[in-house]
């Protein structure tokens, strides 16, 4: 069956493409007419399931894996990179050109199963896109809910006026050229405002008019934020990534009690928005 391409666009805003074909990710998103997606321009990380999507604008890790591959509990094998979203397509429940609803059945690497609800939304007038997830744990036994998102961004679009800012960041922001060259990441606790929503921004970019790009999102399940780029050739990308966990490994997870486990039943909300002003 030939997939469905699904967009978003509002009065003024991105006009957003999702991916059918894989969780109802964001495929491109485009700004005063240009791709802030990536393309070929990531790394190859060996993994064909994610291949697809590290090319668009945002992908999903999870639910039972985040970052690089660990052993399974049984010794079977390992989770794979990014965990077991990844190609997963949605059932579309409801669409329109400003809203959509999807449900996507995951079968996870270790036999567990969850559902993904997932509700995308611009706003008309603003065009501030929101995203709210809810996961259900569909499956016979607990495991331990896991979720990041990579918002990818093409660095060719940046110049050295752009920065990074955040009352989570050192100093309250900077260059996004941070760290050793050609890349680095950093993982660091969302600072919450009143609401409860962490913020950070990443501009101004000249090539999309000098807009900035503010990231939202809600630190009930993602107390952290994640942020990496990579400019070793062919790679130039910058990856903005609001995520559930600290950046260490599943063991020592558990070992310090920060496992979220999901029971049967059971669902988590993850919510974020960002706009371009």
């Amino acid at each position: 069956m030939e997939e469905r391409i699904v967009k978003l666009f509002a009065k003024t805003g991105p006009v957003v493409e999702l991916d059918e074909g894989s969780v109802l990710d964001i495929r491109s998103l485009t700004v005063n007419g240009v791709d802030l997606a990536p393309g070929r321009a990531i790394p190859d990380d060996g993994d064909p399931r994610i291949d697809h999507s590290l090319e668009g604008f945002m992908f999903t890790c999870g639910p039972d894996h985040i970052r690089h591959p660990e052993p399974l509990a049984d010794g079977s094998g390992r989770y794979p990179l990014h965990g077991s979203f990844s190609s997963h397509p949605a059932k579309m429940i409801e669409a329109s050109e400003t809203e959509c609803t999807a449900e996507i059945a995951v079968f996870h690497a270790d036999g567990g199963q969850s559902r993904l609800t997932r509700n995308w939304r611009i706003d008309a007038e603003t065009g501030t896109v929101f995203l709210s997830d809810r996961l259900t744990n569909t499956g016979d036994a607990a495991f331990p809910a896991m979720l990041m998102y990579h918002m990818n961004i093409a660095a060719k679009l940046f110049d050295d006026a752009v920065r990074l800012e955040g009352d989570m960041l050192a100093g309250g922001g900077f260059g996004w050229r941070f760290g050793e060259e050609p890349g680095g990441v950093f993982c660091v606790s969302a600072t919450a405002g009143g609401d409860g929503w962490a913020e950070m921004r990443l501009g101004p970019i000249a090539s999309i008019g000098g807009l900035t790009l503010t990231v939202r999102f809600d630190t009930q399940t993602l107390p952290h934020l994640q942020i990496w780029r990579n400019q070793q050739a062919p790679a130039n990308v910058l990856g903005i990534e609001p995520v559930s966990h600290r950046w260490i490994g599943r063991q020592e997870l558990a070992d310090a009690g920060e496992l979220d486990m999901l029971a049967p039943g059971e669902s988590r909300q993850y919510q974020l928005s960002f706009s371009f002003a």
